[in-house]
């Protein structure tokens, strides 16, 4: 009850233009390390982790504050792709067919390195875009360092990253630096935390624990 009237009180005290609560951004990595298999394991995990329970009770837990959602994939300098333009999850109707595109995508590039000063750059502008929602943040996933173009500390001084939220999922298995790397490299904001994915066999469960966690009804505390 603390957190819903705390949100509650956010939204009447800022939310009057507001379309949503949360405006969240998903981006999967899709750099040459990650396999058709692997490719697979993400696409389908994040799918089912956004239809699960607990993520459906997150994203629905206010009603006529909805979550916006958007997912794209990522590789190298130029290749980004949207996978699901922004999409308002006001039932569970609309989770079901966001996911059901999600399960349904196929990867765009194969063989590109890991730009991900480059995947921010890209978010930047996806979140620009976005509707007008209380919060902005975004969810990037991937098993690898830059390797490719500036660095992320480059894209958070050049690209508009103000009141934004960047959480991680590194991905373990193909760079013991991974996870290293997104918690000094790629976290950014208020709140901003990583989850781990033991390999691409853990990505659903990971994926399905960060969308609860960032999907949630925010404390008071935690929204300031």
């Amino acid at each position: 009850m603390v957190r819903l009237a705390a949100l509650l009180w956010l939204c009447a005290a800022w939310g009057a233009e507001a379309q949503c609560r949360l405006a969240l951004a998903v981006g999967i990595d899709i750099s040459s390390s990650v396999d058709a298999e692997e490719d697979r394991l993400q696409r389908q995990g994040l799918a089912r982790a956004l239809g699960s329970d607990a993520v459906r009770r997150a994203a629905l837990a206010l009603s006529g504050e909805p979550v916006a959602l958007a997912v794209f994939e990522w590789s190298g300098r130029w290749q980004q792709d949207l996978i699901l333009d922004w999409t308002f999850l006001r039932t569970d109707a609309d989770i079901t067919a966001a996911a059901d595109i999600i399960a349904r995508s196929q990867r765009s590039y194969q063989d590109f390195p890991t730009a991900a000063g480059y995947a921010l750059g890209y978010a930047s502008g996806l979140l620009a875009r976005a509707p007008v929602c209380l919060f902005r943040t975004l969810d990037l996933s991937g098993d690898g360092v830059n390797n490719d173009g500036f660095p992320p500390n480059l894209a958070y001084q050049n690209f508009d990253f103000d009141g934004v939220t960047v959480n991680g999922l590194p991905i373990t298995g193909h760079d013991d630096t991974v996870v290293t790397f997104y918690a000094n490299d790629i976290l950014h904001g208020p709140g901003a935390f990583y989850e781990v994915a033991d390999g691409f066999d853990d990505f659903e469960r990971a994926m399905r624990t960060k969308l609860e966690r960032e999907m949630g009804v925010l404390t008071l505390g935690e929204a300031q």
